[in-house]
């Protein structure tokens, strides 16, 4: 086990605890402002982007798949996976001894959140049920956005499309992406920059050592 300061741990623990509790809140105030389910709200906001538009509004929707909706119908194995990552993340960083870096810390910190947040909503303790009474075992997402986006229609080139509905996310969601690629970039620009280059020997160490006590030098 590899020794990792103290402070890493305290990094750690205040960023995961701050951005779960800003992911649940948030889904609680929605869920609990507009209702379940395709609740929209009264507040939108758009503006010009690039080649269309971004709007955003709230909508509450129940994600029984993982990120951006994928996958629906396997809660349970997401759940499963949920706890896995997890403790990897939790080995990597301080069994492994990777969160000596304040960096790789505070991206795994983001991983974590977020794995925690959807791992909240999976496992029911949300307290949402359904009409007949029955715990929803489900994410909730509420954030509902459109960007620009492209279109291929087969062609070499693709379509620019001035609106894109994405799928509804949350907070969570965030995290795990920008904990993904900040680690991504961090790699990147990492690679090869720690490692020291070796060095070329400009003769023979051997002629590089001094002559030994009377020593005499061949004849020219």
């Amino acid at each position: 086990m590899t020794k990792v300061p103290r402070s890493r741990y305290g990094l750690f623990g205040a960023l995961v605890g701050g951005l779960l509790w800003t992911d649940l809140a948030t889904k609680s105030w929605a869920f609990k402002s507009l209702g379940y389910e395709y609740r929209h709200s009264d507040w939108s906001w758009s503006t010009g982007f690039f080649w269309g538009r971004f709007s955003i509004n709230f909508q509450t929707s129940f994600n029984r798949g993982a990120l951006f909706g994928m996958g629906q119908g396997w809660t349970g194995w997401f759940a499963t996976l949920s706890l896995l990552a997890l403790a990897g993340i939790i080995y990597w960083l301080f069994v492994r001894g990777e969160a000596r870096s304040p960096w790789v810390t505070f991206w795994m910190s983001l991983i974590a959140a977020g794995a925690l947040g959807n791992l909240y909503d999976r496992l029911g303790l949300h307290g949402c049920t359904d009409q007949a009474g029955r715990r929803i075992f489900a994410v909730r997402d509420f954030i509902d956005c459109s960007i620009p986006g492209l279109r291929w229609r087969g062609g070499t080139w693709p379509i620019l499309v001035p609106e894109f509905e994405w799928p509804l996310f949350n907070l969570a969601d965030v995290w795990l992406v920008l904990g993904t690629a900040g680690l991504v970039c961090l790699g990147v620009w990492s690679d090869g920059t720690s490692r020291p280059s070796p060095e070329i020997p400009d003769q023979d160490p051997v002629e590089r050592l001094p002559p030994a006590a009377g020593a005499t030098h061949p004849a020219s």
